[in-house]
């Protein structure tokens, strides 16, 4: 294995520890030590491959498993803020509003059940940056 494909496969690790466990509590220290790199080498080397901070991959992540709880439960904002791992409402939903365009009640009265398979509905809805809001 190439010093390549194998920096690839630490950082592959750490961000499938990211999306396994988007609503722990996690830290640069603790993915960097996946990855078996110093911090600011990880977030150097995550951003050059993946096109974006390892903070903005989690904040992102979150954010599409809450569009999918207030698409499909009646869960209270605030409780739904909590289960994606966001500790204050107001970040929640200040990150929310960056990354989707619309607020989370916004989103909720707008979404619509959608009858088909759950990876046409992430890959449809999946918000793409921060600042960019998704095509209407």
């Amino acid at each position: 294995m190439s010093p390549v494909e194998d920096q690839n496969r630490r950082l592959l690790r750490a961000r499938d520890t990211m999306d396994r466990q988007y609503a722990n509590a996690l830290d640069i220290e603790q993915l960097a030590a996946i990855a078996y790199m110093s911090p600011a080498h990880f977030i150097r080397t995550f951003r050059a491959t993946f096109g974006e901070t390892p903070h903005r991959h989690l904040q992102r992540r979150r954010i599409e498993r809450a569009m999918a709880l207030l698409r499909g439960s009646d869960e209270s904002v605030t409780v739904i803020a909590g289960r994606v791992g966001f500790g204050s409402l107001g970040t929640f939903s200040r990150t929310f509003r960056a990354i989707t365009g619309s607020s989370p009640s916004e989103f909720r009265a707008r979404a619509q059940p959608l009858n088909v398979p759950v990876c046409f509905v992430k890959a449809w809805s999946k918000p793409s940056s921060f600042g960019e809001a998704p095509p209407r």
